[in-house]
């Protein structure tokens, strides 16, 4: 995919148009309108297309009574105020990543990806069956607004480096894109970490501005071309084992639906979870064979010296918050290292068993 087509973050949306939305009536003839705002690129593979797709099965499961209206990056707000245009009111919907807003609290950061934390379905164990709902709904009460998972990419990637890593030395310095608690990781091993949105990262690789960039995967990172600027891929991501998207929205309007719209909005964000999840397992494999066999790149494994350091960095940040002053960040923290001690023992006693014996023994 030409990484042109799909980033167009339309700042330049016209006065006219952008009147008439903001304008635009809640309710006509019974039926009520929503507008989506999203922090990605319009089209933007798994994630811009499962917010329009997940728009769009609202839209079609209610028959129309509850329409929603996508926005992507930069259309209406700025990508990265997405939730706060729910919080003012500008839209009743945004779909995005619960760790962009870690300033607002450093708990939300627990329900997108945590560094050595919780895989996708570890997570999802927490949010629907341990208690991880009940507590993201109180941090969310606080600004007005309530938030689902409605995306899984699984495991990430590690990141696109200009220069080869052999060590913790070749961090020091480094100006890397990576946001939420992974961000504070790498800190601590001494890069100097930035957020952006997708459609700026590219530009800030190719200028210099940044010297390594991670965003999601393959499947995305070869639409977004990042290729084209630095060749060395790591994998996997140790500080984002399973990320989880959210959509986020008005909890008084939200409240204000009928029960069967409020249990469409649900369901759906949970359906969209694994449709999401489902297109990146897909995809990304098929794209990293694109970027290896069409693109020159070179897949790289972090040192060891990396992940323990990374390993080690993760654990005192997550004390920290485990011991924090805020009551919520230290419940969330709680809960979430709790879940986790107890999720894991299945992941590595079942699953990680299996995987082990088949790239043992099985081929086909």
């Amino acid at each position: 995919m030409d990484r042109r087509s799909f980033i167009r973050v339309a700042g330049t949306l016209g006065a006219g148009a952008a009147a008439a939305s903001l304008a635009a009536p809640a309710v006509a003839q019974g039926n009520i309108t929503w507008r989506m705002v999203t922090t990605w690129p319009k089209n933007f593979p798994g994630l811009g297309v499962g917010a329009q797709r997940l728009a769009d099965r609202i839209t079609a499961a209610s028959g129309g009574r509850l329409t929603v209206q996508v926005f992507s990056a930069g259309e209406l707000v700025p990508p990265l105020q997405s939730l706060d245009a729910v919080i003012d009111g500008t839209a009743e919907m945004s779909h995005g990543a619960a760790y962009y807003w870690q300033n607002k609290s450093p708990a939300l950061s627990f329900f997108t990806g945590v560094p050595y934390g919780m895989t996708s379905r570890e997570l999802t164990a927490w949010v629907r069956y341990m208690g991880g709902q009940e507590i993201w709904d109180e941090i969310y009460d606080q600004f007005g607004v309530q938030g689902f998972l409605s995306g899984d990419t699984g495991t990430q990637a590690g990141g696109w480096f200009r220069n080869e890593l052999t060590g913790v030395s070749d961090v020091e310095g480094l100006r890397f894109r990576t946001p939420g608690l992974g961000g504070r990781v790498w800190e601590k091993l001494g890069a100097t970490v930035t957020n952006m949105a997708a459609g700026e990262i590219f530009q800030a690789l190719q200028s210099g501005t940044l010297d390594a960039a991670e965003f999601v995967g393959p499947y995305n990172d070869l639409a977004l071309g990042f290729y084209q600027v630095a060749k060395n891929y790591y994998f996997p991501s140790f500080v984002e084992p399973g990320l989880a998207t959210e959509l986020v929205v008005d909890k008084a309007k939200y409240q204000e639906l009928p029960d069967d719209l409020q249990a469409i909005i649900k369901d759906i964000c949970q359906a969209e979870y694994d449709q999401v999840a489902s297109d990146f397992y897909a995809n990304d494999p098929r794209a990293l064979q694109t970027l290896i066999n069409e693109h020159g790149v070179n897949v790289m494994q972090f040192p060891e010296e990396i992940l323990q350091a990374g390993a080690e960095a993760a654990k005192e940040i997550l004390t920290g918050l485990r011991e924090s002053d805020d009551p919520l960040v230290k419940k969330t923290a709680e809960s979430f290292i709790d879940s986790l001690n107890i999720v894991r023992t299945r992941s590595r006693g079942t699953d990680g068993a299996f995987v082990q014996a088949r790239e043992k023994y099985f081929t086909i």
